[in-house]
């Protein structure tokens, strides 16, 4: 199967009612910001370069960003920190995200989640991540090259572990841990969410080392 077949199915999943009520209420109601806008109220596909040796790994959709715009981290505040880092990074064609089809391409990257659909108050249950993790089964093992996950937050550090199998009691979360898992390495930083990036818990210079850590990895026999 190819990554585009297995987005096409992806979009079409309905196998959570909380999530699917949800993403569906959110795209009727909207934010009065977005008013005129046509929210995208599906799963959200992941995104970037196939042939990518990093892999950004986060949450899930924000209700009012990639639930609205249909791509990861696009059209809200987390996107607006993310894509600046990987375009000073060489990573991004341009440091701005804000709808599909605004010219956007990445280099060496590609972006998914742990959860495909936006979920009420950002958390997704133990059920939904486990419904979503065979989604994860398919699109990683579609992309050959990877070499680093680089993990937002412990949900995706803990996502990633259970996709190999390993314990989570072993591989404890910290910002900047990392952990070889066979031939890849999970690398991992506090989320880039405006919590975490408003407060100062995580900052561009943070980040910035993070990824370099991860473009190093990535580049080493």
């Amino acid at each position: 199967m190819s990554l585009e077949a297995l987005h096409t199915q992806i979009t079409a999943c309905c196998a959570c009612p909380r999530l699917v009520a949800w993403r569906e209420q959110v795209g009727r109601e909207k934010r009065a910001a977005y008013r005129d806008f046509e929210y995208w109220a599906r799963p959200v596909p992941g995104f970037g370069d196939p042939s990518a040796r990093i892999l950004v790994f986060g949450l899930a959709p924000g209700a009012h960003g990639s639930n609205r715009t249909g791509r990861p981290f696009t059209g809200d505040a987390s996107g607006n920190f993310l894509y600046p880092a990987l375009y000073r990074a060489g990573l991004a064609n341009q440091p701005s995200s804000t709808q599909i089809n605004d010219g956007l391409l990445l280099h060496n990257v590609y972006i998914t989640a742990a959860v495909r659909c936006a979920p009420p108050g950002n958390k997704p249950s133990p059920l939904e991540l486990d419904a979503c993790a065979s989604w994860t089964q398919q699109e990683l093992a579609l992309l050959k090259n990877l070499k680093v996950y680089l993990a937002l937050g412990q949900i995706a550090h803990q996502a990633l572990l259970d996709y190999h199998g390993l314990r989570r009691s072993a591989h404890p979360f910290a910002h900047g841990s990392e952990y070889r898992l066979g031939e890849r390495v999970l690398l991992s930083s506090y989320h880039v969410s405006r919590q975490n990036t408003n407060t100062g818990k995580l900052t561009a210079p943070m980040f910035d080392a993070i990824l370099e850590r991860a473009k190093r990895l990535a580049n080493s026999p």
